[in-house]
């Protein structure tokens, strides 16, 4: 197993989305899980964060899996799902960027002889990244960044008239992109205890009949670039959990001097020995 570092777990989908990110970090060393599954891990450039990339291929079951794999394996302090999404909304545009507040499961509900009866499933973004990433925003000139609930379902869309576009639409409303991954992922981090978790996503068409022009006309490779873009000056504001002032200016780690260890700005869990010191 890899030695252990601040390390946040980036994943993508697709090669394009990979690319993206890999272009931030230019030193990596490929490590590889008894399984199989395949990890870059770089330092990030002006950051204490250790990135871990990993291409876990396309719909959320598989990324569920293997992001448990992953997060058994590298012990992140953070999750994140990385790539492009298909706009739900007029005004989010094709290379806009939208940092998902939540995250839902589209597909879940119950078929009764009266209609389907949904059963909404989502799964919050993480508040402590969500925030990092608003901070990082205001930083971005020519990037329009969006915080919407983002919508997960096993279905390529490229019909606004379908059904389940209508669907989304009914039951969804507020949903501001739609991608394959981002509930599989979340999902996998919300079972393996306290990791933060979000989705963040380039817009690279519009879910409508025009998608396929779109990609040809280069639109996935600028909606993963400013979605990586978005990822990496997060991850400059948000720092790990053990960094300490000299690093960071948040929290403090134990500091160690002479006969004692200095907790100050920090939290020690665990027994106390002292000694009793008479007044001079």
């Amino acid at each position: 197993m890899p030695e252990t570092k601040p390390t946040v777990l980036v994943l993508t989908a697709l090669p394009v989305e990979y690319t993206a990110v890999r272009a931030h970090v230019p030193e990596r060393e490929e490590h590889v899980h008894p399984k199989g599954t395949r990890a870059e891990i770089g330092r990030l450039p002006d950051s204490p964060w250790y990135v871990a990339m990993s291409e876990l291929g396309v719909g959320a079951e598989r990324a569920a899996a293997l992001t448990t794999q992953l997060i058994d394996w590298l012990h992140p302090e953070a999750v994140l799902f990385v790539g492009v999404a298909g706009s739900l909304k007029d005004d989010i545009a094709i290379g806009d960027v939208v940092v998902g507040t939540q995250v839902y499961e589209i597909h879940g509900g119950k078929q009764a002889h009266d209609g389907f009866k949904v059963r909404p499933r989502a799964l919050p973004g993480s508040h402590a990244l969500e925030q990092a990433a608003r901070s990082a925003a205001r930083d971005l000139p020519g990037v329009r960044v969006h915080f919407a609930p983002i919508a997960t379902g096993d279905v390529v869309l490229a019909d606004a008239g379908s059904d389940i576009a209508r669907h989304i639409e009914e039951h969804y409303n507020d949903a501001g992109a739609i991608e394959m991954e981002g509930s599989g992922a979340a999902h996998a981090a919300h079972l393996s205890g306290r990791l933060d978790a979000l989705v963040v996503r380039g817009v690279s068409d519009r879910a409508d009949r025009h998608k396929r022009r779109a990609d040809a006309g280069g639109s996935q490779e600028r909606a993963a670039a400013r979605a990586a873009a978005v990822t990496v000056a997060m991850l400059r504001k948000h720092q790990p959990r053990h960094t300490g002032p000299a690093d960071s200016g948040e929290g403090s780690p134990a500091r160690y001097g002479g006969d004692h260890i200095d907790f100050r700005g920090g939290t020690y869990y665990g027994p106390v020995i002292g000694k009793q010191v008479r007044d001079r």
